[in-house]
């Protein structure tokens, strides 16, 4: 008994040492198991069943394969012995080697319980072969003989998984002998099944081999839903890539991961539903056109309806940048002179084009459209820009992308800047608001000492005022910090004024504000186009020494980014 006690404690300490070993599953189909048995006999020198005072450790060794879900075959092999005593006259010690080859059913099949479930009962049956050498006395007659025959096994058990590669498992059977002489007492004197003994398993198997993970993204190709994941894309449980606002769209495809939108706008929200995102969208409320960047335009005219002084003009009129029909009669906004040149041959008469100089199509005034890519950039830029924590000091990693402005206004000579600084709602709205302005300044005083003519940027800040998400996580402040860049015509107000309406002031902040469009307000006044020939500075001489903007960090300084 002191030997089985002894065994069982070294079972558990080796069980403990691998907790951290990863439980058998069809890719791992072979298992190899170590086991401490405990037996026990029944027959004609009486009964030690469930009896630990004479319980004989038996070491031994079991090999699993798998061949389906629900089934194993399985073979096991051990060494002990057992004894039995009636008195000081009837009494028996035989060693027992027994193999035998058998199947297991087990509980978790998919079915009853999953494959990969913790917990896992079983059922096993086999039949083997049973060598003993049997000592002892019986009735007087001194009995030393060995012999061997076929026994039937059938017992229950559970198995633990503990990990990917190793499991633990309890298990109680009993053998009957197909003959009556395993203790030494002939079968003529015994009845058939007279004979047996129970056995006791405990024991660790370990699985051979490696489970498949094509993706690598730690989730095996028998479990992964998703087989298929690219590299470093984070996954779930399932094996399928991450959707934090589960709107079908993986977050690693989400161009608004943070926010739910239809699966054909990869991810993002487009309330009005007329196809264009809210982000892109000039009219996010109202059902729009995919060319007028979601405004309606209901007559057609190209002039989209929150500018159009005329929307019931006729289809085929022409018209001009307001709307409104071109001759000059009583409905006209702008009557034409009969004079007036078309300088860029755009069609667009100069009393009208918003660009004299430069071609481009009704619908926009006479001027350049700006083209998709130039777009993308612009917004791309927003994500780019970077600062030194709560200050107006841009980070160098900022450079390349506000360099890359620079040949942009180049191309577009008709168009100035918009730089609008805005922040999250943390620290005091004073502070925030001066902040978003120095923010907006310090991008502006970098792409002047690019040689970018002062007249063509504008800035301003508006703080907290206009978030574009939650301010109650740290993933929605960060995206709320931002520095905006658009282009506008240079004749026209700032775009900035159309979308968030006049720059606000400290007092204007205590007061609250929504999320999203600002309040109508009074429109700009116009200012009047003015003909250059170069979009950029005179270059200071080369012998000269600019000093470094203020606000702008050199290269090559580290600091946090907010």
């Amino acid at each position: 008994m002191k030997h089985f006690l002894f065994s069982c404690k070294l079972v558990v300490g080796f069980f403990l040492l691998h907790l951290s070993a990863a439980a058998q599953t069809p890719e791992r189909r072979t298992g190899v198991g170590f086991v401490v048995n405990g037996l026990q006999y029944q027959g004609d020198y009486g009964s030690d069943y469930w009896k630990l005072d004479n319980t004989k450790v038996a070491p031994g060794l079991t090999i699993n394969q798998y061949l389906f879900r629900g089934l194993d075959l399985t073979t096991q092999v051990f060494y002990g012995e057992l004894t039995g005593r009636r008195s000081a006259e009837n009494y028996f010690t035989t060693t027992v080697i027994n193999a035998n080859l058998g199947f297991k059913f087990k509980l978790n099949n998919g079915w009853a319980l999953k494959e990969n479930a913790f917990f896992q009962p079983y059922l096993l049956a086999a039949s083997g072969w049973t060598y003993t050498n049997q000592t002892g006395q019986f009735q007087g007659a001194r009995i030393d003989q060995d012999q061997g025959f076929i026994d039937l096994f059938t017992a229950a058990g559970i198995t633990l998984r503990l990990g990917e590669g190793v499991s633990l498992f309890v298990q109680t059977g009993q053998h009957l002998p197909l003959n009556a002489n395993l203790d030494g007492k002939p079968e003529q004197s015994t009845p058939r099944w007279a004979d047996r003994f129970l056995q006791h398993s405990v024991g660790l198997t370990f699985n051979m081999g490696q489970a498949s993970d094509r993706d690598e993204d730690g989730v095996t190709d028998r479990l992964d839903k998703c087989p298929d994941t690219p590299p470093g894309v984070g996954v779930d449980e399932s094996g399928c890539p991450l959707d934090g606002d589960a709107d079908g769209v993986a977050d690693y495809q989400d161009a608004c991961a943070t926010e739910p939108g239809p699966i054909n706008l990869r991810g993002c929200p487009d309330k009005d539903g007329d196809g264009v995102i809210d982000a892109e969208d000039n009219c996010p409320d109202i059902a729009g056109l995919a060319d007028r960047q979601g405004c309606p335009d209901a007559d057609s005219d190209g002039i989209i309806d929150p500018d159009d002084k005329c929307p019931d003009t006729p289809a085929g009129t022409t018209v001009d940048f307001t709307g409104c029909p071109v001759a000059a009669d009583s409905t006209s906004a702008a009557p034409v002179p009969a004079a007036s040149p078309d300088t860029d041959g755009d069609g667009v008469l100069n009393a009208q084009d918003r660009c004299p100089n430069s071609a481009g199509p009704a619908g926009n005034g006479g001027c350049p459209e700006i083209k998709t890519e130039v777009r993308q950039k612009l917004r791309a830029a927003t994500k780019s820009i970077g600062f030194e924590l709560n200050k107006a000091v841009l980070l160098p990693s900022s450079y390349p992308t506000l360099d890359a402005l620079v040949p942009i206004l180049n191309e577009y000579p008709d168009y100035s800047l918009s730089i609008v600084g805005h922040t999250d709602s943390k620290g005091p709205a004073a502070f925030n608001l001066a902040l978003s302005r120095n923010r907006a300044a310090a991008a502006r005083r970098y792409l002047l000492d690019k040689g970018v003519a002062e007249g063509r940027i504008e800035m301003r800040g508006y703080g907290p005022r206009f978030p574009i998400a939650s301010n109650t996580t740290e993933a929605g402040r960060a995206r709320n910090r931002r520095v905006e860049f658009d282009l506008f015509v240079s004749s026209q107000p700032n775009s900035a004024q159309a979308k968030y309406g006049a720059e606000p002031t400290a007092a204007s902040l205590k007061a609250p504000a929504k999320t999203g469009k600002a309040a109508p307000v009074k429109k700009a006044p116009v200012r009047k186009s003015k003909v250059k020939t170069t979009s950029l500075r005179k270059p200071a001489s080369t012998k000269a020494t600019r000093r470094p903007a203020q606000g702008v960090k050199k290269p090559g300084a580290k600091s946090p980014r907010r």
